[in-house]
């Protein structure tokens, strides 16, 4: 049996961001996100004072959440037979019926507001080992996305690289591909994204934290050292991109036809 974190808790620890070109900046930020098992959260989704899961903040907009949990499945589902299908690879595809427990690292909604640049579902089976990754962005302009990563039967990810298919930034386009690492245990949860391009790496985020059970005490400190962790993320995001844009560097426009898709 593979080991997890304990379910709800609160992931408290840091996110970095480092552009490196072609000007580099980087910061890091205190950070928590909520780790939480999608068959075991209170059915209208309240976890604290203020703070709430909702479903329809995240991929179609599903009514409640066990339709989000399915929807996780169906996506990793649809990805994994598309890939078998596409490929000469003889790694079967994710059956359904394997995954048993969905956990997933979000941001949840703080008085009514919430914005989570990438929400983290691990897709496990019986014995906790991640059979699918489904990882999904978020932009400013409300557009959603989603990528898939299947660990093969060594449990080696063989799609931790990903093309880039979802405008995010305006000092981005949709060049390049996503390296992605994840690390999902009782000590530490660690999500890693790089966007590599002609070789060479763009930028580099990740979101690191330990774990601690999600208590009213736990709950309630957090809340007061950490206030409106939603706002504070869509403030500072914002505030970077200003100064990005006062160093004159290139806004690169946004695609016609929407602002992104589920997959």
């Amino acid at each position: 049996m593979t080991p997890v974190p304990t379910t709800p808790a609160l992931v408290v620890g840091k996110v970095h961001h480092a552009r490196h070109e072609p000007i580099e900046h980087r910061f890091t930020n205190r950070h928590h996100a909520w780790l939480l098992d999608l068959d075991d959260v209170p059915v209208d989704g309240v976890l604290g004072p203020g703070q709430r899961l909702r479903p329809q903040d995240h991929l179609s907009s599903p009514a409640t959440i066990a339709a989000l949990r399915d929807e996780v499945v169906q996506i990793a589902t649809s990805a994994s037979k598309a890939d078998t299908a596409s490929t000469a690879d003889t790694i079967d595809t994710l059956d359904p019926a394997t995954i048993t427990r969905v956990l997933m690292l979000a941001q949840v909604a703080v008085l009514g507001h919430v914005f989570d640049p990438l929400t983290t579902c691990w897709l496990l089976d019986a014995d906790g080992v991640t059979r699918a990754l489904v990882l999904e962005v978020h932009n400013t302009y409300g557009g959603r996305h989603c990528y898939v990563i299947e660990p093969d039967q060594r449990r080696v990810a063989r799609k931790a690289l990903v093309a880039k298919e979802f405008y995010v930034s305006p000092f981005n386009g949709v060049e390049g591909d996503y390296v992605v690492s994840a690390r999902l245990t009782p000590g530490q949860v660690t999500v890693s994204v790089r966007l590599a391009r002609g070789g060479r790496t763009v930028l580099t985020t990740w979101v690191t934290g330990v774990p601690q059970p999600a208590t009213r005490s736990r709950i309630l400190r957090t809340t007061i050292t950490s206030p409106l962790m939603p706002q504070r993320i869509s403030t500072l995001i914002r505030l970077h991109g200003v100064w990005l844009w006062a160093r004159r560097l290139p806004v690169r426009p946004r695609p016609r036809g929407g602002s992104g898709n589920l997959r």
